[in-house]
């Protein structure tokens, strides 16, 4: 585990890197469940990082910008108190308060953390506020594990639907491999300059890597707009809705579907359908790509896409149909997940609120 694996009060295992084989890990730096790990080196905005190792992973160990923190039993009830502690809204102040060094590398040493005081209640007080942080706590694993069941879910049944392994009630025609440049047009954008500030700012949706990154499956707003006077000048077009949106560079393979009139950035290839392709279809159709897609940039076999190679992309299709009717099945798995995550997000931001109120003092249980 090392920094970025470190988020305020959990992990991140979506990105790991792995011991080489002729490599000893030392013991003393195996994670074990309950293990409380400090960040003590990182930028400015993320230095003092702590959370609660839950087995995330059968084996694991911490590298040295992390630091493992035991707590004074006689002031301290448990580790799952003190990473709650540590997580406040004043606690994170107080740790950035005590960092060290530039903007884009900081650090917190022992000596000053050990010198950081928070307020605490007495010890029977701290087990019933840790107990009902651990309940929400336990609700937001059940969140967790259930999103991931069902995206293990949808992506078993992407390779059976999508492939034609598995066919829907009532659908028996022949599956045909075609060329995706024959069933559909495509278009890649452009960047209007920076420098003139009159060609932002206007009403037209200006697509980036960021956008499709951060709305996900459909993009209703961008952060940036573009005036008609940027679009004039810049290789950008418009595109409109359920345009299929493709990430020929910088977050490869990344796909969205423009939910709205939009233009975008050069590293974006606009895809409309033509009659005999169902863009939902074709939108699943890529995502099921992303992972084989984005290791053959990271393997440097292929770094970037281009609209030639996109066109000549072959696709197995069934009628269209068949097409719509795999669609709205994956569709409707995407929005049990997009609701699960939803109330996860709930979930989280009443953990923080609780954490607030119960770790400061506010609020006191009886």
């Amino acid at each position: 585990m090392k920094m970025g694996n470190l988020a305020r009060g959990s992990f991140d295992t979506s990105k790991i890197e792995y011991i080489a084989p002729n490599i000893q890990p030392e013991d003393v730096h195996r994670l074990s469940f309950g293990d409380v790990i400090f960040n003590t080196r990182n930028t400015l905005e993320l230095v003092g990082k702590v959370a609660m190792w839950r087995d995330e992973l059968p084996v694991a160990y911490y590298n040295s910008n992390l630091m493992k923190l035991e707590f004074n039993a006689a002031e301290i009830c448990s580790n799952e108190y003190g990473n709650s502690a540590l997580n406040t809204n004043r606690s994170v102040a107080k740790l950035r308060a005590l960092a060290t060094g530039t903007t884009s590398v900081a650090a917190i040493y022992t000596r000053d953390l050990l010198k950081m005081n928070f307020i605490v209640p007495p010890l029977p007080e701290q087990r019933a506020i840790a107990n009902v942080l651990s309940d929400v706590g336990a609700l937001l694993d059940g969140l967790d594990r259930l999103i991931a069941k069902k995206r293990a879910i949808k992506q078993a049944a992407m390779q059976q639907l999508l492939t034609g392994n598995t066919r829907l009630p009532g659908f028996t025609g022949k599956w045909e491999v075609k060329r995706l440049g024959s069933l559909a047009e495509m278009g890649s954008g452009g960047t209007p300059l920076s420098s003139v500030p009159a060609y932002y700012g206007g009403d037209i949706p200006w697509v980036s890597i960021s956008d499709m990154t951060k709305e996900g499956g459909v993009i209703s707003s961008t952060e940036r707009n573009l005036t008609a006077l940027g679009l004039a000048n810049s290789a950008a077009q418009i595109f409109p809705v359920n345009t299929v949106l493709y990430a020929m560079y910088a977050s490869l393979g990344e796909c969205s579907i423009a939910g709205i009139s939009v233009c975008t950035s050069q590293a974006i290839l606009g895809i409309v359908v033509k009659s005999d392709l169902d863009f939902l279809f074709l939108y699943h159709y890529l995502t099921s790509l992303k992972s084989f897609i984005k290791n053959l940039g990271q393997q440097g076999t292929q770094s970037n896409l281009n609209k030639g190679m996109v066109q000549d992309f072959r696709i197995n299709v069934p009628a269209i149909a068949e097409q719509t009717a795999i669609a709205e099945v994956l569709s409707d798995m995407d929005a049990e997940i997009a609701a699960l995550e939803t109330r996860r997000i709930k979930a989280r931001a009443l953990k923080q609120a609780m954490m607030q109120e119960l770790l400061t003092g506010r609020t006191r249980l009886v």
